[in-house]
């Protein structure tokens, strides 16, 4: 099985960006975790991050052929990014959105999902 990791804007700043809300962990660390575990269960693992929202349409239109299954974590752009939804609904990938935090325990922008 393959599953791509799409990661989104700001995300390549954990670690220092509000490490009260983000926790102190980097990108890179997370990363780390998701290989160890997915090689555990024998899952292959794609990782990716961009800031840019049209690099982020153009993982998710790959991904048939390419991977079994996606978890995307847009950031920001969960929030605002009707092109993004509009790929993941447009590719016969199952895809799960993920997020660091609690969107719904948080400022009234960012309780709604576009995905």
């Amino acid at each position: 099985m393959r599953v791509a990791v799409i990661n989104g804007p700001n995300l390549n700043l954990l670690g220092l960006r509000e490490p009260a809300t983000y926790g102190p962990a980097t990108l890179a660390d997370i990363e780390a975790l998701v290989r160890a575990e997915a090689g555990h269960l024998g899952i292959a693992i794609e990782w990716s991050q961009s800031n840019l929202e049209g690099e982020i349409v153009d993982e998710i239109q790959q991904l048939p052929g390419r991977a079994d299954g996606c978890l995307l974590n847009a950031g920001a752009y969960a929030h605002t990014s009707l092109a993004i939804r509009d790929a993941v609904a447009a590719v016969p990938v199952p895809c799960v959105e993920i997020h660091l935090t609690n969107i719904f325990g948080r400022d009234p922008a960012r309780r709604q999902s576009l995905l």
